[in-house]
């Protein structure tokens, strides 16, 4: 199996215990050394904040950890790609690569609907990696909207 893969099986836990807690399931994990240093879920239902991204959570712990807002040596792993609030924490935190399991063509801004990572004159530029385990990614996400709005009926 590729470390890729394998970091990806990592996101993939985080995002179920998303889907568990009725979350939207994405998760997210930060690597540095080839060692999981942070690791989250989508909170944003169970906290009532909309800022408790998976992404956000992982930047959050990734940073305590290390006692440096700077993660200019990390990687993320992250199921889904990436909204326009996560991608700017990530230019913001200085992450060195995003590994994405699944595009997002709704609110993606890591190359979906805009690549706020690349195409943009920041002061940071982050490389971007997709379609890791993209199908088990995708299949997690439209297994919980599938029961979601079945849910609604």
């Amino acid at each position: 199996m590729l470390e890729t893969e394998k970091y990806m099986k990592e996101a993939l836990k985080q995002a179920q215990k998303a889907y568990e807690k009725e979350e939207i399931p994405v998760g997210a994990i930060i690597v540095k050394d080839h060692k999981i240093i942070a690791r989250a879920y989508n909170e944003k239902e169970y906290k009532l904040d909309t800022t408790k991204h998976a992404e956000i959570l992982a930047i959050q712990k990734a940073s305590k950890k290390l006692n440096s807002w700077r993660l200019t040596d990390c990687d993320m792993y992250v199921t889904l790609e990436p909204c326009s609030m996560c991608a700017g924490a990530l230019i913001q935190s200085r992450i060195r690569k995003l590994y994405i399991g699944t595009m997002d063509p709704k609110t993606g801004a890591c190359g979906s609907v805009l690549n706020l990572l690349q195409d943009y004159p920041f002061n940071h530029k982050i490389e971007i990696e997709t379609g890791i385990l993209g199908q088990e990614c995708e299949g997690l996400l439209k297994q919980f909207f599938k029961e979601l709005r079945a849910k609604k009926k």
